[in-house]
């Protein structure tokens, strides 16, 4: 599956939640996991954090929303029950996206949700969770953006094979032009590589 993604969690105070999540990014193949704003002992987290993804990924801290950064190019995706957030089955994933979620009794803050390029909600009647909530959401971007044999139409196991990955077709770098086809050699010779050798002809010296 191309892209990555990372998931965090602000104002974080129950420990055990935050070790759940991880654990669970950590199973889903998430890049980084991160925490804003969270007050919590990050030594407790280890308890439910069995997979001690901390060793197999990287963690970040950030102490507010001023100081959350992230690589250039991720989309902030947050998730959260807001009116005109975008329901979860009907949301495209970014390739690159950093998930946030908000505290486990309370919501994202309104500078947390302006920093989001999207607002998601997974269509239930109350939140649950917030650990489950990161597993749902983790769940979609795995079905979204990977490739699976298509649902079948009754139920029961695919009738259809799974895709075939397509690739590129083959690039020559190469300069020999003996290693390449010599027609297209003569048709199109390639360009003058010394300057960029650093390699001079003896004309030019």
């Amino acid at each position: 599956m191309r892209g990555y993604f990372g998931i965090g969690i602000e104002g974080a105070s129950k420990p055990l939640n935050v070790g759940t999540l991880f654990r669970s990014a950590h199973a889903f193949g998430a890049s980084f996991a991160f925490t804003v704003d969270a007050d919590f002992r990050e030594e407790r987290s280890n308890i439910t954090d069995t997979s001690k993804s901390g060793e197999q990924m990287p963690y970040y801290h950030f102490p507010d929303h001023e100081n959350l950064f992230l690589p250039q190019g991720c989309r902030m995706v947050g998730v959260e029950l807001t009116p005109d957030a975008i329901e979860l089955p009907s949301f495209k994933h970014p390739s690159q996206a950093a998930y946030i979620l908000g505290p486990e009794r309370g919501n994202l803050s309104d500078e947390m949700q302006e920093k989001c390029d999207f607002i998601i909600k997974i269509p239930m009647s109350f939140c649950v969770n917030v650990a489950i909530a990161a597993n749902i959401v983790m769940y979609d971007r795995v079905i979204n953006l990977g490739r699976f044999a298509p649902r079948p139409v009754r139920a029961g196991a695919p009738t259809e094979p799974k895709p075939e990955a397509h690739y590129g077709g083959w690039i020559s770098r190469t300069r020999d032009k003996r290693k390449g086809d010599p027609e297209k050699f003569r048709q199109a010779p390639p360009p003058d590589y010394s300057v960029i050798d650093g390699s001079l002809d003896d004309d030019d010296a």
